[in-house]
């Protein structure tokens, strides 16, 4: 399996072979589901917090007398049927939302995602995208021509969610080029996942023989040696 190798002017330069076990994989939704939504769980904060009648302030004193007005019985202005009294069942901050993602479902999920960009002809080598100092002119350049020689314009026409840069180590040059652009995500290919593959059209891979040989680690094989 092997795939086109393009230059930072949108130029083909070589091809790079690529793994079986991460490009090759067949498509699965409901583990692609599972993870997706497990991650999602993950991420999630739970930082939403009422507080019940007990954490309330004030609502020391009985507000009326129990019998001889005329009124309901009341013991406290914290009641939870007051204005400005507790909450019931309301958010708690103390509540786990997180679930247990196996490293394996995790690993394949991963390959199943990056294996349909592959057969959708979404995902994009480059030869690299090094940068000697961060510059969002030259960053737009080159994704203006990746977007033209690789016949894939809406890369650099899409508005939202357009290209996820990917990146065999980190270049704080290339991060900052590419920063001022809300459409586009630079990440590294140790930390890449299936929700930021689904998150973006595009995936731009950058100095692709490093890249994919951290790709295939991540999922226990040895990646193939490129032309």
């Amino acid at each position: 399996m092997k795939s086109t190798i393009y230059t930072r002017e949108g130029a083909e330069k070589g091809e790079v072979t690529l793994p079986e076990s991460v490009f090759g994989a067949a498509w699965n939704a409901d583990l692609v589901h599972e993870v997706v939504v497990g991650m999602q769980a993950n991420a999630r904060e739970g930082t939403a917090h009422t507080k019940d009648r007990s954490e309330k302030r004030g609502g020391g004193r009985k507000p009326w007398r129990q019998k001889g007005t005329g009124r309901a019985r009341h013991g406290s202005r914290r009641s939870p049927i007051w204005t400005g009294g507790g909450v019931t069942f309301g958010p708690r901050s103390e509540k786990d939302y997180s679930v247990k993602i196996n490293k394996k479902v995790r690993a394949k999920a991963f390959a199943t995602v990056m294996s349909k960009k592959l057969a959708d002809n979404e995902v994009i080598f480059v030869e690299t995208l090094a940068m000697d100092e961060p510059k969002a002119k030259d960053a737009k350049a080159t994704i203006a021509a990746l977007a033209k020689g690789s016949g894939h314009d809406s890369l650099a026409t899409k508005r939202k969610n357009a290209a996820l840069v990917v990146l065999s180590d980190r270049n704080l040059a290339t991060e900052k080029s590419f920063r001022n652009f809300g459409n586009i995500e630079v990440a590294q290919a140790k930390d890449i996942n299936p929700v930021d593959l689904l998150t973006y059209k595009y995936v731009v891979v950058a100095d692709p023989s490093a890249a994919v040989e951290i790709f295939a680690a991540r999922m226990g094989a040895t990646a193939p040696k490129s032309n």
